[in-house]
């Protein structure tokens, strides 16, 4: 059986898994419990449910995606959520590491893809746990609530098996294809994300986003309103 590399046990600047309140939280959420899979299921559900999913947060400086940042926050999109997820597992003594891909949302909302240009989301963000000798992937991208107005059950995690978004919804509807896979990290690539970000979607529109959000960063508004008619606005 292999080890994971201790890198992935480690706290870093953003993925602050040393912080005080990570760890406060990480020891609640697994207070009682002493299987590493049940653990990690707990904390799953903790970061997916408790961390509201909004896309409309700065993206383009490294403190968006702290952890302890994420967590004061209450809401953010899918690398922060991650980047906290992953910090909650290295708090419990649990390898954990980020994985990237680039994803299209068939489901996607005119008034996101309008945002964007297009219905691909480039670095959508999972947590990897190494759990049982192996890696095994989480996604606690989406709330409860707004899978509701996906028409999609919540990505449910049992520690043992990937958890990656739905080919379809209920409806039988074509929601997420993962076209890409990018690979696996220790730490949140914020460089490359913004790059990444700017040439996907151009970068005038990158710019205007993060001006946009600049001034207000997590203090723009409380828990996020899901619309009907904006259900597909997610990331």
């Amino acid at each position: 059986m292999m080890d994971a590399d201790p890198i992935y046990l480690r706290p870093t600047a953003i993925i602050d898994s040393d912080h005080p309140s990570v760890r406060d939280l990480a020891e609640k959420t697994v207070r009682g419990c002493g299987d590493p899979r049940q653990m990690a299921v707990r904390l799953y559900l903790a970061v997916r449910d408790g961390i509201w999913y909004s896309p409309y947060l700065p993206f383009e400086e490294p403190l968006y995606y702290r952890a302890s940042y994420v967590l004061s926050c209450g809401k953010s999109f899918c690398i922060p959520k991650a980047s906290l997820l992953c910090a909650l597992s290295r708090a419990c003594g649990i390898p954990c590491r980020l994985g990237f891909a680039n994803v299209r949302n068939h489901l996607a909302g005119e008034r996101l893809t309008d945002r964007l240009g297009t219905d691909v989301f480039v670095y959508h963000a999972f947590a990897e746990f190494f759990l049982g000798g192996g890696w095994v992937k989480a996604t606690p991208a989406f709330n409860r609530e707004l899978c509701e107005w996906y028409r999609v059950p919540p990505l449910d995690f049992n520690g043992r098996d990937d958890s990656l978004f739905q080919a379809f919804n209920s409806e039988h509807q074509r929601y997420m294809e993962y076209i890409e896979f990018i690979g696996s990290y220790a730490d949140v690539p914020v460089e490359e994300i913004v790059n990444a970000f700017v040439k996907t979607y151009g970068e005038r529109r990158a710019e205007s986003w993060a001006q946009r959000r600049r001034d207000g960063g997590c203090d723009s508004g409380g828990r996020p309103v899901v619309e009907k008619n904006s259900a597909g606005d997610n990331r």
